[in-house]
């Protein structure tokens, strides 16, 4: 049987843990000179409250969480960072209901970027710094936060490093889970203060350095400016924020052996590396193609524009610099079919991950000798390892689960009267965390327009895609509530 009372224990410790993290943009914007300061400092003792009412109204858990309990732990807390992650939007002006509040927060954490406004520059400093700053503890700092904070967590712990690094090739680094998050978190913090430092030196304010690193590391995409990067015009700036991109699409297992181990050869050796790492060239040099063949830019100006969305779109950050809805047809949708494929395994990016892509085309080549030879044994092989059944039965489950997602989605839209190019591109955006889409959510529009439902069913989208559908659907299954 499920004990609620332990998840509700841990839940609680969560939260206060999350009430403090507000203390950062709440000192930020006491610094910099915010006198609107009340949509942060409410937020946080409402959820400092709540926290510290559910550790003094259950007991401490005498045993650790089970499987069941953790994969219900990791649901909540993403709810429960949803909805208080909500508050600032909801106390500050510039959100018009809950529902858009709501959406900002879940498009924040899940760092997806896809944004409800129309006017960024509007909000106040403190909020602003928020709105970035979720990405940045979405993009790993949930899962760290649990893991290495939490003492009772427990296979909880497991399960939310599982949730945010699951795959065919994920792997611990350390024997202890809470070693492996410090490990992870060492990384996170050190890009991070490089590219601060680098978008300082490019010629960005301390804040607009911040609230892009945040952004940039978390893989979401929210900017400082309503024009996103493109408000910058600065060619430096972008090519800075194309290779931290690229960094952060990468496997942490992967920057782990790099930066720690200093073994980069292990690194050039992966399969899912060098395959991410084509797909971004052979993209970016068919759509420079045709950017420069139409005339209508120069070869460097096509060749860092193209680079840059392909940057964006792969890794789900959602940067712009270019409208790419005036594009030819063919770069939009190598665009929409790179919102697919996403970063890699390990990584902050959403997307059905590089490694299953490679691995699903192993499965298809394997099927193809069957045909042929039909009493040969074939096993199926990444990186050199043979993948065991079980793991082909379960990715063949996750791709069925994402397109019935995405399917049920778009028609859940356009029974609320939104456009079809608008339902497909906004469901992909949103489910494989990506931001801007095509139609009525392109790269200069924003979902504000869209009806509330259809916001409420993205917002759903943007979770389960997040947590890569297993572990949001099961809870939803009469097998997961049977004692």
């Amino acid at each position: 049987m499920i004990q609620l009372r332990s998840i509700a224990y841990v839940l609680g410790q969560f939260l206060v843990v999350f009430a403090a993290t507000m203390l950062v943009p709440l000192l930020y914007g006491y610094l910099a000179g915010d006198d609107q300061l009340g949509p942060l400092l409410y937020p946080m003792l409402i959820t400092g409250a709540c926290g510290g009412a559910l550790l003094l109204a259950v007991r401490k858990p005498e045993r650790e969480l089970s499987q069941r309990e953790g994969l219900l732990l990791v649901v909540s807390i993403w709810a429960a960072v949803s909805f208080f992650g909500a508050l600032p939007f909801v106390f500050s002006p510039d959100f018009p209901t809950w529902t858009d509040a709501i959406f900002e927060s879940v498009s924040g954490f899940t760092t997806t970027g896809a944004t409800i406004l129309s006017d960024v520059e509007v909000l106040t400093p403190a909020v602003q710094f928020w709105r970035c700053f979720t990405h940045w503890l979405g993009g790993m700092g949930i899962v760290l936060l649990g893991v290495a904070i939490l003492p009772l967590v427990g296979h909880g712990g497991m399960q939310l490093y599982r949730a945010e690094f699951s795959g065919a090739t994920s792997e611990k680094l350390k024997p202890r889970i809470t070693e492996t998050a410090m490990a992870l978190w060492r990384i996170y913090f050190a890009l991070s203060a490089a590219l601060y430092i680098l978008l300082r030196m490019a010629g960005m304010t301390n804040f607009e350095s911040l609230c892009h690193t945040f952004s940039t590391l978390g893989t979401g995409g929210f900017s400082t400016k309503t024009a996103s990067v493109a408000g910058f015009e600065s060619p430096l700036i972008e090519y800075i924020l194309i290779v931290f991109m690229i960094l952060a699409g990468m496997s942490f297992i992967q920057q782990y052996r790099i930066w720690i181990e200093r073994r980069p050869a292990r690194v050039v050796r992966d399969i899912e590396i060098r395959f991410y790492l084509a797909l971004i060239l052979i993209s970016t040099l068919v759509i420079t193609a045709v950017l420069v063949g139409e005339q209508a830019y120069d070869f460097e100006p096509g060749f860092r524009s193209a680079l840059f969305q392909v940057s964006s779109i792969i890794t789900t950050t959602g940067f712009v610099t270019d409208n790419f809805e005036l594009w030819q047809p063919l770069p939009q949708l190598l665009l929409l079919a790179l919102m697919f494929a996403g970063g890699c395994t390990g990584s902050t990016s959403g997307g059905l991950k590089v490694s299953r892509i490679v691995l699903l085309a192993r499965v298809v080549d394997r099927e193809f000798k069957r045909m042929v030879e039909r009493r040969g044994v074939f096993a199926v092989r990444l990186g050199g390892e043979v993948i065991p059944e079980p793991a082909v039965q379960s990715l063949l489950n996750l791709i069925y689960l994402a397109f019935v997602v995405n399917f049920v989605s778009c028609l859940a839209l356009a029974a609320l009267g939104v456009d079809v190019l608008t339902s497909i591109a906004a469901v992909a955006a949103s489910m494989f965390n990506v931001g801007p889409g095509l139609g009525t959510v392109g790269p200069i529009d924003n979902f504000g327009h869209l009806p509330a439902l259809a916001k409420w069913v993205l917002c759903g989208c943007m979770i389960a895609g997040r947590l890569e559908f297993y572990t949001v659907i099961v809870i939803l299954t009469p097998a997961f509530w049977r004692k």
